[in-house]
Formats: structure tokens, C-alpha cells, sequence
């Protein structure tokens, strides 16, 4: 028996110094990306690059029911500002290694080495999901169309992460 597509609730956030509603592209490719899929837009913030401003939003929307999947654009680079990894991997009950990994090894075919400077990564906190990307377009193409979005339908084989997100239908 084929499974039916369960839409979830997905809120998303870039973490950024610079970018405002206008020049965040990833962000909004993200966010269309989620809607086009079937799911749900629950929220898009832009936040500074603290640590503590982002572990405040990504604290709440794990806190609240209403949010299935969190997806992050930037912060994950090696420059002093960096700080999404620092930020929201403490708030994990369960990391998803395979998500860095995968996403690493998919980019090297794109930019080649220089994705060893990437610390995209994922992980589990509360019954959401949460996959932290780069802040470039490209690397959020490449996040949600090779990895995140089969991974957020409940249709796709043999495993995904909606049975974990909203129970077994």
C-alpha cells in the first residue's frame, strides 16, 4: 500500500549580519522550496549571528508542537561570526552525522574541496528535525533538493523522518 503525503509545519531561519527581507535569497528559496513541496510555512526569521539570539528562536520553535522541521541558512562557515553550529548543537537529543556527511560529500562533486569548510550538520531535539545549512543559494539548492525534501516526505523509501515527526500514520 503506497503512503499518503503528510504535509508538516516548517519554519526556517537565516542567520546573517547583512541580509535583510529583500537579499535573503536563500532564505526565500528555502521557504517557497517548503510550500511548493506541500508543507507548511510556520515561520521565517532573519537573525543576527549570536549565539544566544539564535538559540532563543531555534528554543522556541522546538518548544512548540506546531513545528515539525526547523532548516537553518548560514552561520556555518570558519569566519569568527560563525556560530550556528556553536548555537543549536547543544539543543540536540539525537545529532543526524549523516546529514553533514552527505551534504559534504554531494558538494565536493559541485565546488570540490572547498567543501571541507562547510559544518553543515542536523540533529533531533523534541520530536523536530532540524538541518542546519551554508548561506549561499547554491549550497540551500543543493541541501533541500538532494537531501532535505525527500527526507521531509513521508512518501519516499525505505525511511524518512515523518513517522519520527509525527508518529506512524
Amino acid at each position: 500500500m503506497a503512503k499518503s503525503f503528510r504535509p508538516l509545519s516548517i519554519s526556517i531561519l537565516t542567520v546573517s549580519d547583512t541580509r535583510d527581507a529583500e537579499t535573503d535569497t536563500s532564505g526565500k528559496f528555502l521557504a517557497e522550496s517548503v510550500e511548493a513541496a506541500g508543507h507548511k510555512l510556520f515561520e521565517k526569521i532573519i537573525a543576527k549571528d549570536d549565539i544566544y539570539s539564535i538559540r532563543a528562536i531555534i528554543s522556541s520553535w522546538i518548544a512548540n508542537s506546531s513545528v515539525n522541521a526547523i532548516i537553518t541558512t548560514g552561520g556555518t562557515g570558519f569566519y569568527p561570526r560563525d556560530v550556528t553550529p556553536e548555537a543549536i548543537s547543544p539543543l540536540f537529543d539525537k545529532p543526524i552525522e549523516g546529514f553533514g556527511e552527505l551534504f559534504r560529500a554531494i558538494s565536493y562533486e559541485e565546488i570540490g574541496t572547498s567543501t571541507i569548510q562547510s559544518r553543515a550538520f542536523g540533529g533531533m531535539a523534541n520530536k523536530t528535525t532540524i538541518f542546519c545549512l551554508p548561506g549561499s543559494q547554491n549550497a540551500c539548492k543543493t541541501g533541500w533538493n538532494k537531501i532535505i525534501a525527500e527526507q521531509l516526505d513521508s512518501r519516499s523509501k525505505p525511511c524518512n523522518f515523518v513517522e519520527h515527526l509525527l508518529g506512524p500514520e
